[in-house]
């Protein structure tokens, strides 16, 4: 399970999707995930399928790579899909007791479903064709207009940076305290929810030393190297839109004008 999180993992690739700006990356996902999240219908549903399915295809990423992400939010998934199956009113097809299927439950259950699949691919994308030190720079750049107001756009956007960086190093750490309490025969997966929870305090607690010692460390470097935040600090590589940058903008806008089109017109 641990190997299966791709949320901050970056996957090399020689695509048109990498070389992007990566403040198009981001309102794409933006407006990617705004229009799944009020999809109702299935036109709708077969625009999204398109656009995921075409950029799935311009990144070069393996499918198979990117649906392993879907592993870490199955139970959270089927449990959803269970409550709209079970709770959602309407023309009742089966009875269990105090439990009922509806028509309306089926269908909910099925879009909210393949939302949370959409969502999910989607979002990794960004993550996968982007670097960390990209996707900083991009949303610093995106939200600095904000700076004129003290918003502390510099710090978010280092926040979000150091946050990603950690994600795969803190699953790596993970998986190497597991391996060595397992070499000690522990067991994480027999006995009950109550019991396995229990479990993972064997994990937990060294994982929790291990981050604040990772923190620290990283702490004093930054001070060690007089990092005073982002005033005046210039960027060895600045962010510079090129051709595909405005055509792929273009395309964000077609995009929107056609789904607006289609919530319209249905």
């Amino acid at each position: 399970m641990i190997r299966d999180i791709t949320i901050g993992q970056y996957y090399p690739a020689n695509s048109v999707i990498h070389r992007l700006d990566p403040r198009v990356k981001l309102l794409g996902t933006i407006v990617f995930v705004v229009t799944v999240f009020f999809v109702n219908d299935l036109m709708g549903l077969a625009l999204a399928t398109v656009a995921l399915a075409a950029v799935i295809g311009l990144s070069k990423v393996p499918l198979k790579y990117m649906l392993k992400g879907l592993k870490a939010i199955f139970i959270l998934m089927i449990f959803t899909v269970l409550l709209n199956i079970f709770l959602t009113p309407g023309t009742e097809l089966v009875h269990l007791g105090f439990l009922k299927i509806t028509k309306e439950g089926l269908v909910l259950a099925g879009k909210t479903a393949i939302r949370l699949i959409y969502l999910i691919v989607g979002s990794t994308i960004m993550t996968l064709t982007t670097t960390p030190n990209h996707l900083t720079d991009g949303l610093e750049k995106a939200l600095g207009p904000l700076k004129k107001i003290h918003f502390p756009v510099h710090e978010l956007a280092m926040t979000m940076s150091i946050a990603l960086r950690f994600i795969p190093i803190l699953m790596e750490e993970t998986d190497k305290i597991m391996k060595a309490q397992q070499a000690r025969c522990a067991d994480f997966e027999s006995g009950n929810l109550i019991q396995r929870m229990k479990s993972l305090i064997p994990i937990l607690v060294p994982l929790f030393i291990s981050a604040i010692r990772r923190a620290n460390d990283l702490a004093m470097a930054m001070e060690a190297r007089c990092y005073h935040g982002g005033v005046g600090r210039t960027k060895m590589k600045p962010l510079v839109y090129a051709l595909r940058d405005y055509l792929a903008y273009l395309l964000i806008l077609v995009y929107i004008l056609i789904w607006t089109g289609v919530k319209v017109w249905l």
